[in-house]
């Protein structure tokens, strides 16, 4: 049986991953809490500080429960510096997915979610419940796509974008990096980087934005 270990425990999302792992026979070695504050792992004798990983817990895959992209590109980067050396990709085993795709190190894709044929999916891509992928979209680095949400066929999605629950994005849009796109929103054009779009059809109502929360992918 394989093993991994989360680097974060602070984000509620961590019990999905959980259950993503034991669906799929992957036990958990342990859980790196990197920041003070709330654990949400449904298992916290799992939970240990930077200062308890050890050499064998650094060899083995870990993987980031984080959703916000500035946030997981942050934790990607003290992993790294801790002694993490391979991103875990996992993929729900009720996910749909075709035998036409390209993936990076470091993909979580939950349960339900239904993937078109030729995707490409850079590193730390997140995709949420859920989630409908048409063909050859494309997304990059720290992508976030929220649950229930329906991304068209030929879709190019770049670093750090966040793409919100039940959001429906067009076919052939580009959405730019570290854009954020609303909950519920409907986007028919191309949405430049650092804006964010809300509504239907979606308009832009912040052209400054850093990034989600605040946070920029560089």
């Amino acid at each position: 049986m394989h093993e991994v270990v989360l680097y974060g425990v602070g984000s509620p999302i961590v019990v999905d991953i959980e259950e993503s792992l034991a669906r799929a026979g992957i036990t958990i070695a342990a859980a790196v809490q990197n920041v003070d504050g709330e654990i949400h792992l449904l298992d916290p004798a799992r939970v240990i500080t930077p200062v308890n990983v050890t050499d064998r817990l650094t060899q083995l895959p870990f993987m980031i429960p984080l959703f916000t992209p500035g946030h997981r590109q942050a934790a990607a980067a003290e992993a790294s510096r801790q002694g993490f050396r391979t991103a875990f990709s996992l993929i729900d085993p009720s996910a749909v997915m075709p035998r036409a795709i390209q993936a990076g190190p470091g993909l979580y894709i939950n349960a339900g979610c239904c993937l078109g044929a030729a995707c490409e999916l850079a590193d730390f891509v997140f995709i949420n419940r859920g989630v409908c992928l048409g063909h050859h979209a494309r997304l990059e680095r720290f992508v976030s796509i929220g649950p229930g949400a329906v991304v068209g066929s030929l879709v190019h999605v770049e670093a750090g974008a966040l793409i919100g629950a039940g959001a429906v994005v067009l076919p052939k849009v580009r959405v730019g990096p570290n854009a954020v796109v609303g909950a519920g929103a409907v986007v028919t054009k191309n949405v430049p980087a650092h804006c964010q779009v809300v509504g239907n059809p979606a308009r832009i109502v912040r052209d400054d934005i850093i990034g989600y929360n605040d946070l920029k992918v560089a």
